[in-house]
């Protein structure tokens, strides 16, 4: 491993800052998108006792919510959120832990990479042939497709990021360090949410 600080990026500070908002704008947007799961189901919800139609309310909840669970994946797997198996990885310390971080990273970012290609050409393919949504509203379905395709490859860059930062020795950023106090360990339960 390097002797440099294993949390520093290799990428100019340029690069590094944007790539991190983008991450961060992703996970802003994600929460964008539940707030309007919320306002829609309101309005369904309030509209229906008082004779109020939402048209194709339910198809814009659920284009919300595939767009706010893609989204957020970036920003969470960067927050060091995501559920991660590591019984396997935490075993281990020093170089082989590195190896297996690197594998688990290279699995991950091989499988972002394919979703997202393939997410990316169904965005495309619609917009190509003008696929219209079934519902109500004769959307085209390209648009709605954005935040899944979208999220998908947001996430493949962020785990291709991590890929990169861990081959040249850096500590895996989604990563928390153990926590030193009793207190440290409450403030984290408390942020999430256990």
């Amino acid at each position: 491993m390097s002797t440099a600080d294993p949390r520093h990026s290799i990428f100019p500070e340029p690069l590094r800052r944007a790539l991190d908002g983008l991450y961060l704008v992703s996970g802003w947007l994600a929460g964008l998108f539940l707030i309007a799961i919320f306002v829609i189901m309101l309005a369904l919800s309030a509209g229906r006792p008082l004779g109020i139609d939402v048209p194709a309310g339910d198809d814009f909840a659920s284009w919300a919510m595939a767009a706010s669970a893609f989204l957020g994946l970036a920003h969470t797997f960067r927050s060091g959120e995501m559920i991660r198996v590591g019984l396997l990885v935490e075993r281990f310390t020093g170089r082989t832990r590195q190896v297996f971080e690197i594998v688990s990273l290279l699995i991950g970012s091989i499988a972002a990479i394919y979703f997202a290609w393939y997410a990316f050409d169904m965005n495309r393919t619609s917009w190509q042939f003008n696929d219209l949504a079934q519902g109500v509203i004769a959307m085209p379905l390209w648009i709605p497709q954005i935040g899944f395709s979208g999220g998908l490859i947001i996430l493949a860059i962020a785990m291709t990021d991590e890929l990169v930062h861990v081959i040249f020795g850096g500590l895996p950023r989604y990563e928390k360090p153990p926590p030193q106090t009793a207190e440290e360990v409450i403030e984290r339960a408390i942020q999430s949410g256990a």
